[in-house]
């Protein structure tokens, strides 16, 4: 890994800005053909065509030859539970024997089987499982990584949980996005008791997260047998109230309504969203809210239906794309794969779904100010491929093809990943 405070990165097979100012209808992507671009300080300074740079120009800069290589903006993962300690291989079994997600919860399986071992791990054997995570994302060209905390579901471990992702953010390989989700599951003390559950995490752990800065989203789970919209309404509201931004898992085993909520508060995003309605479709155009799509939970879990992706985007409803990578629904944390997976099983389109692992995930973040696009200022954060072009990085699903990476201007080369990696 090198800091490298001037480089330049020339010989771009594709150089895909995924920025509007370079989109036509003629090329979506606004993609460069033998591009270069230049960074300075950890920023991208500069974008064009190879052929507009000399060295006599740019003498003191390094000089990085691509070989035709895809570059684009690295990807960001903006769905994932990657904080828990434990496993739950033994469910994996369970649902091959035809076990639903809910059946396997009513059990004792599911979201509180990760509960009690997260609430008995050590802060530091959390940060060491939470970096490998990170580094095999890395890995795989991932630059930003949302993080949900929700496998504490008490006062001490979600805090706990939580100040272990603020430190990590100190010099993890990755930039870390915190998102608080005490409203994740009920806790088996607070069983049969919801309300008095949903008052305790209003009353005492919203504000303690918001005082200690510790996240920047809150996210709620509504769907049945966890938390009803209304319940969910008041987790969010005064997630708001304390300034935090707002998320939601929506609409994943039934249509309760959560899209709809999401739209009516203007939550940056709705999340899942398999059983989504039309109205609720229409609440997210509406509301400015990012659908977040998680096909890998869908196919891990054997659900036939996946998200309509195409009614989404063809209601003007921006779709990002995340690993959604959890113990327990979705042990995925390749995102390159998530991309073919969407193709394949939802049919969005190749430009689609660049976008969707881009800006539109930026945008799910509320970061497409700052990343999600290869434009003067924004950070340089960059994933080469070792492909001729971005549809053969769809098509050739399984294969990790990432040739290099930068974050904030640091240089990973495939030899530093592969050692990072053990």
């Amino acid at each position: 890994m090198q800091s490298i405070t001037s480089v330049l990165i020339y010989n771009i097979g594709q150089l895909v800005t995924v920025d509007p100012a370079w989109m036509t209808p003629e090329n979506p992507l606004g993609l460069i053909r033998d591009g270069a671009i230049r960074l300075e300080d950890g920023k991208i300074a500069w974008l064009g065509a190879s052929s507009e740079v000399s060295r006599a120009d740019y003498s003191s800069h390094i000089w990085l030859d691509a070989q035709g290589k895809l570059l684009m903006p690295g990807l960001i993962d903006s769905h994932t539970h990657t904080i828990f300690a434990g496993d739950r291989a033994d469910e994996f079994e369970m649902r091959l024997q035809g076990k639903t997600y809910l059946e396997i919860a009513k059990a004792g399986g599911g979201i509180l089987k990760t509960v009690t071992a997260t609430r008995q791990a050590e802060p530091r054997v959390l940060q060491a499982l939470t970096r490998q995570r990170l580094q095999r994302m890395l890995n795989l060209g991932v630059t930003t990584v949302e993080i949900k905390s929700g496998y504490g579901l008490d006062f001490e471990s979600e805090m706990k949980c939580l100040q272990v992702l603020k430190d990590l953010q100190v010099d993890a390989p990755v930039s870390i996005v915190p998102t608080y989700m005490g409203g994740h599951d009920i806790p088996p003390e607070y069983q049969g008791r919801t309300d008095e559950y949903v008052a305790l995490l209003c009353s005492q752990q919203i504000p303690a997260v918001a005082e200690q800065k510790l996240a920047v989203f809150c996210d709620v789970f509504c769907e049945k047998g966890y938390f009803d919209v209304a319940q969910s309404r008041r987790i969010l509201e005064t997630a708001r109230q304390f300034g935090l931004k707002l998320k939601i898992h929506a609409e994943e085993f039934c249509d309760l309504g959560g899209a709809v909520l999401a739209g009516e508060m203007g939550a940056v995003s709705a999340d899942h969203l398999l059983n989504i309605s039309d109205e609720g479709i229409a609440a997210l155009k509406s509301g400015g809210t990012v659908a977040t799509l998680l096909p890998g939970t869908a196919f891990y879990l054997r659900i036939k239906d996946y998200a309509p992706a195409q009614k989404l985007l063809a209601a003007g409803v921006p779709v990002a794309l995340a690993t959604d990578f959890n113990p327990g629904s979705c042990v995925i944390d390749n995102l390159q794969w998530i991309m073919a997976l969407a193709c394949l099983q939802m049919n969005m389109q190749p430009v689609d779904v660049i976008k969707a692992v881009t800006l539109n995930a930026a945008m799910a973040l509320d970061l497409q100010h700052d990343r999600g696009s290869l434009a003067v200022g924004k950070r340089a954060d960059l994933a080469l491929f070792d492909v001729a072009g971005y549809n053969e990085l769809l098509y050739r699903m399984g294969s990790n093809l990432l040739a290099g990476v930068f974050v904030g201007g640091r240089h990973y080369t495939r030899a530093d990943l592969a050692a990072s990696l053990g």
